[in-house]
């Protein structure tokens, strides 16, 4: 059996990373699998990207491009939008010359494919939804304004006040396209696997619910004593880690709840970690002092830094099926983070971590403080975050799903 995975990056970004993981997890179940990407950093062979300086060099401006359309609607929220209109993609005849037994779509933005390439490609097709792009007029979160449901127009994300906007022509270009029957949706949380069966696109189509998968011999528990030397934090305080990428840009991410329910705390323990950012000239008034990790670029400095700290906070305002809450609790450091999205799925309230009501900033900084208030308490909510993760979405487990799936079409 011989599988494609398709997705716009291969490392680079939350899909990715989750893409590419399913790719290694089935080649370790001794499946067939190649990655198609439009843009390769890592020089694993078994990726398949561009092979020339000029298709490389076309594969870093082609998100820019294709964005250009969403350039005319002044009003526009910081909420990623993808047009997917640009008509010179030759990744299909890649997909077809390969000729797989089952396409594996994730998250294919960024001008990778066309919308209306879909409907070319010859082989059956599983998509898994890393964000509600695939059912909407072309945000990729909605900012809960449901109109994906009936259809699309008025847009939020858009600012659009007219009920003919790019987002109603993109809506009516995917109903064309997607009228292919041999056509899985995955929703990789629960949350979005309920989203797509309400959705005027997708609701006739087969949906089913399988998560990411992870590797727990390689997110594991490790000493915290020398996580932290590693790091250079403090080795008597309790450390909040928080993942920064994109949240001063991106409002999804939820970062003035977090600075509010940090303020909202009086334990002068608390320290603050934050990864995926270096120091801003101007950082906000956390009140506790914080350090900054920067851009991790590997697993390894993931893992420590997850067995340095004390306790994630996720305070994203929507979120699919979160890698960091994943890797976290993996790495048995239990997390806090609101009840929205696919966080329950991973996180049981008051068992192997804490489920704040959305978005209520006290409750936030409520479970940061149970998380931490009683150490005997502590002991068992990390045991708890580990076995959660083995139970659930260890690879080994989870690639066996997939395998099944592509087996039955």
């Amino acid at each position: 059996m011989k599988i494609l995975i398709v997705n716009t990056y291969d490392i680079q970004g939350g899909a990715a990373r989750a893409a590419y993981r399913l790719h290694r997890a089935l080649l370790n179940e001794n499946i067939d699998s190649q990655m198609l990407v439009q843009d390769k950093v890592s020089d694993d062979w078994t990726v398949l990207g561009s092979s020339t300086k000029i298709a490389k060099g076309f594969a870093k401006i082609k998100p820019t491009l294709d964005a250009l359309p969403a350039k005319f609607y002044p009003n526009k929220t910081k909420t990623l939008f993808s047009p997917s209109w640009l008509p010179f993609s030759n990744i299909v005849k890649q997909i077809n010359e390969i000729n797989p037994d089952i396409v594996h779509l994730h998250w294919i933005c960024g001008g990778m494919l066309k919308i209306e390439d879909l409907a070319k490609i010859k082989k059956p097709i599983v998509w898994s939804l890393h964000d509600m792009w695939a059912f909407t007029g072309g945000c990729h979160y909605d900012e809960e304004c449901g109109r994906y449901k009936e259809n699309c127009g008025h847009c939020k994300v858009l600012g659009s006040n007219k009920k003919n906007d790019l987002s109603s022509r993109i809506l009516n270009r995917k109903k064309k396209s997607l009228k292919k029957n041999n056509l899985v949706i995955i929703g990789l949380s629960q949350w979005l696997e309920n989203a797509a069966k309400e959705s005027y696109l997708l609701k006739n189509k087969k949906i089913i619910n399988l998560p990411n998968p992870i590797d727990t011999n390689l997110f594991k528990p490790f000493d915290q004593k020398k996580a932290r030397q590693l790091w250079n934090l403090p080795e008597n305080k309790k450390l909040v880690l928080f993942g920064a990428m994109g949240a001063a840009s991106d409002p999804r991410k939820g970062y003035q709840k977090l600075i509010e329910s940090l303020q909202k705390l009086h334990n002068r323990d608390i320290e603050l970690v934050v990864f995926g950012s270096s120091e801003p000239k101007n950082k906000p008034n956390f009140k506790f002092k914080s350090h900054y990790t920067g851009h991790l670029h590997d697993d390894v400095s993931l893992i420590t830094l997850y067995n340095a700290c004390d306790v994630m906070v996720v305070p994203s305002i929507q979120e699919n099926l979160s890698n960091a809450i994943m890797e976290s609790l993996s790495c048995s450091t239990p997390v806090v983070s609101f009840d929205v999205g696919g966080n329950g799925d991973m996180i049981e309230h008051n068992k192997n971590g804490y489920l704040a009501k959305p978005f209520d900033s006290n409750d936030l900084a409520n479970g940061i403080k149970w998380v931490l208030a009683n150490e005997e308490r502590y002991k068992q909510l990390c045991f708890a975050t580990r076995e959660k993760i083995i139970k659930q979405f260890d690879s080994k487990k989870v690639a066996k799903q997939y395998i099944e799936l592509y087996q039955s079409l």
